[in-house]
């Protein structure tokens, strides 16, 4: 059942012992709208605390930082910036069919929670900030922080075409609130660690095309990350490398995870549906920006995904 952003945060006020699940390998949007609520939830009294199926990445450590880590029976259960539930990862296999809420933006959101506040707006973060107001929680200059960290990095620095005056208005208010916007920004897109650094490189020399030169893939693997000393927390950034290649219409970033299967990003321009390729495999996402999951090699996942790509382009 869909829900707006009052009647979400009635249903808040009401609940105690909330879990909050953010997506797996998490970005700013998920973990930035978790750990604002899981603030919030706090500042109203409540119990809550915020978990992922994998690592984050060490850039984002500030978000949490002062949040005392609480034990207890979750009695709520939130998912914030998840389009499906196979999105969570291997949180899914535990907290699959048991989801009360999402609080999302993507516009393939399945409603697999019991009620979902969804807005197609440009990041997640955008309506975490109107329901933290409905809520009546002053928001600090730590909540400031994490809503600004959603809204940048899901908008590539409000580079995007999601982008609206409304997006601005928020970030503008949040910057007054506290959130330092020059170091959030230099540390989601500047700032770079020597062993990611090794990892592009390679990522880039792995740089296929396909339909045309229309296609971009970078492969990502497992030993890759062994040659590097990196690891898949810093793979975030990859993605958009491929949107960059003049004449690229999708890019396609196919992580391989330590199991052998693998998991996908892809970017595309307006002329193509990122969601729409995406959703054909179990995945999810914006027009622009989506993600799946293979159950499969990544040769195996790339050849899938090829044919479909080439569908989508008018190619076969």
């Amino acid at each position: 059942m869909k829900i707006n952003v009052k009647e979400c945060a009635a249903v808040l006020m009401q609940q105690e012992d909330i879990l909050i699940l953010t997506h797996a390998h998490p970005d700013g949007d998920t973990l930035g709208c978790g750990f604002a609520l899981c603030r919030a939830l706090l500042a109203l009294g409540k119990r809550a605390r915020v978990i992922n199926a994998d690592e984050i990445p060490a850039k984002y450590d500030y978000l949490f930082e002062g949040i005392e880590a609480v034990d207890f029976e979750p009695k709520f259960i939130v998912a914030v910036d998840v389009a499906t539930e196979n999105l969570l990862g291997e949180l899914n296999e535990i907290y699959g069919g048991k989801i009360n809420l999402c609080i999302d933006h993507h516009g393939t959101n399945t409603l697999f929670a019991e009620k979902t506040l969804l807005e197609e707006v440009a990041a997640a973060c955008e309506t975490m900030f109107k329901l933290i107001k409905e809520l009546g929680v002053q928001i600090d200059k730590s909540i400031a922080a994490c809503l600004y960290t959603g809204i940048t990095t899901d908008t590539g620095c409000f580079r995007y075409a999601s982008v609206t005056a409304e997006t601005f208005r928020a970030a503008a208010e949040l910057v007054e609130l506290g959130a330092d916007n020059g170091a959030i920004n230099r540390a989601m897109f500047e700032t770079k660690t020597k062993t990611y650094a090794k990892l592009e490189r390679l990522a880039i020399n792995s740089m296929r095309f396909y339909c045309n030169d229309r296609v971009a893939v970078i492969t990502v693997t497992q030993d890759m990350y062994a040659k590097t000393g990196s690891n898949e927390t810093e793979t975030e950034a990859l993605a958009p490398l491929t949107r960059q290649i003049e004449g690229v219409e999708i890019g396609l970033t196919i992580r391989e995870k330590s199991d052998k299967t693998c998991k996908v990003s892809i970017r595309t321009f307006e002329n193509v549906n990122a969601a729409e390729l995406a959703k054909y495999f179990g995945g999810g996402g914006h027009p622009q920006a989506s993600a799946c999951r293979f159950d499969c090699s990544v040769d195996e996942a790339t050849k899938q995904l090829i044919d479909k790509c080439a569908q989508l382009l008018g190619d076969k």
